[in-house]
């Protein structure tokens, strides 16, 4: 589909036979000359529309299958011109909805039946099935008085997933035997059990771990590193009720969940724990049993991609039910939440309760920054607005104190600290062999 506008410099050439029309009514004798004006321009544009017409570009895009959710995923275009003189094409593509590409236009000077190839990054904040479509190309007329614009049927298929890269840079790091430092835990692995390995000392570290035979030996300060045990389960409870859709970062609570969900699956099964995951709204919409290996989290992004969130309540006796008759090996159950009404906490409470004799339970909370703005004394004049936040703060607080005295161990963090905080109360409970 091809369609000829007008570019600028037609329309300022336009007025040329204008202003001779208008002089005309002063001067009759100047009508053959605004005529001949006229039709001379009218046969260069015709003919330059008609050379605009045979100009040929193709266009081959190249996707990745699966884009991460919040990063920059790189998509490669590669034009061929068939035409002879040179070209400059303004390219943009229809994407999907959620996603963005702030390199768009993409702008190529092409050579004569040459070929180029250019690159943009998608950007998607929505995850599931969707697909990059249509191209559509802008390039001058041979002599600039008309644009071409071409719109070239395309359809790439997309599988927008939980942030992958971070896993990609947690394996580039443990290559780099610098896998913690991701996280900022200590890198002291374990407790007090089976030896695993001598490694350089960082400043983390004790002192009761040197090994000062190893480090005469190598003039090098030497620690010990012990095995975390492994062979235990992980099993992720996903809330994916009404307060898990709230933004934060532009993704929504239950993204952060997911991928964080998705990274410590990945530490977990790297040092041969087993891995599973439960979502749930008001009723069960994934169930997958822990498994073990790397494949593990895999399996986790597999079956949650396409979970969203809802605007329904969750049902936590529902969840913690399906998870007592499916589970028993005991386990570490690490619910991500968002409580803020009195009937949710008091299901909540109570489910944990119940649990805690076979589980180890570990609640996620999410801190409403929004909301802890409004009760800082420097923040809204509004009196009542400002009580009104401190109290439900409050409550927040004899809810998680509840909560712990149930059982639970409780994590309450912001969004974007929610992975790094994660994974550091992981290898804790690992290190202090709570489960």
């Amino acid at each position: 589909m091809r369609r000829l506008i007008p570019s600028r410099a037609l329309l300022l050439l336009s007025a040329a036979p204008l202003v001779a029309s208008l002089l005309t009514l002063f001067n009759p004798a100047l009508g053959r000359s605004a005529l001949f004006l006229d039709l001379g321009l009218l046969t260069v544009a015709a003919v330059d529309a008609l050379l605009a017409l045979r100009l040929k570009v193709s266009v081959q895009r190249a996707a990745p299958d699966v884009m991460s959710l919040s990063r920059r995923n790189r998509v490669s275009l590669r034009l061929r011109s068939e035409t002879r003189g040179a070209l400059l094409v303004s390219l943009v593509d229809d994407l999907f909805e959620g996603a963005e590409a702030h390199d768009l236009p993409v702008k190529v000077a092409l050579k004569g039946r040459s070929t180029t190839v250019a690159y943009y990054h998608v950007e998607p904040s929505l995850r599931g099935a969707h697909a990059l479509g249509d191209h559509h190309l802008r390039m001058p007329s041979t002599f600039g008085l008309w644009t071409v614009q071409r719109r070239i049927v395309a359809k790439n298929a997309v599988r927008v997933y939980p942030d992958l890269k971070q896993l990609q840079q947690f394996d580039t790091l443990a290559k780099q035997d610098r896998e913690l430092s991701m996280v900022r835990v200590s890198r002291h692995k374990g407790g007090e059990s089976e030896f695993a390995r001598l490694r350089d000392h960082v400043p983390d570290d004790g002192s009761k771990h040197v090994d000062w035979k190893a480090t005469a030996r190598r003039q090098k300060l030497t620690v010990r590193e012990f095995q975390l045990e492994s062979n235990q389960n992980l099993m992720f409870l996903l809330d994916a009720g009404r307060v898990m859709t709230g933004l934060d970062s532009g993704i929504s609570r239950f993204d952060h969940a997911l991928n964080a969900a998705l990274m410590l699956a990945h530490v977990a099964a790297r040092g041969g724990d087993r891995v599973g995951a439960l979502g749930f709204d008001d009723s069960l919409r994934v169930f997958m049993t822990p498994q073990a290996g790397r494949q593990a989290s895999r399996a986790i992004i597999q079956a949650t991609y396409d979970l969203f969130p809802r605007l329904v309540e969750p049902d936590f006796d529902l969840a913690f039910q399906s998870l007592s008759s499916r589970v028993k090996n005991r386990t570490l159950v690490i619910l991500f939440t968002h409580v803020i009404d009195f009937s949710a906490a008091e299901s909540l409470v109570r489910r944990v309760r119940a649990i805690g004799r076979r589980h180890l339970p570990l609640i996620i909370c999410f801190r409403d920054l929004e909301v802890e703005a409004l009760a800082d004394p420097k923040g809204s004049s509004d009196l009542y607005l400002k009580g009104a936040a401190a109290e439900h703060l409050r409550w927040q607080k004899s809810l998680m104190l509840e909560l712990k005295r149930g059982g639970a161990m409780v994590l309450e963090t912001t969004a974007r600290e929610l992975t790094g905080k994660l994974v550091s109360r992981y290898l804790q409970i690992k290190a202090q062999r709570l489960l």
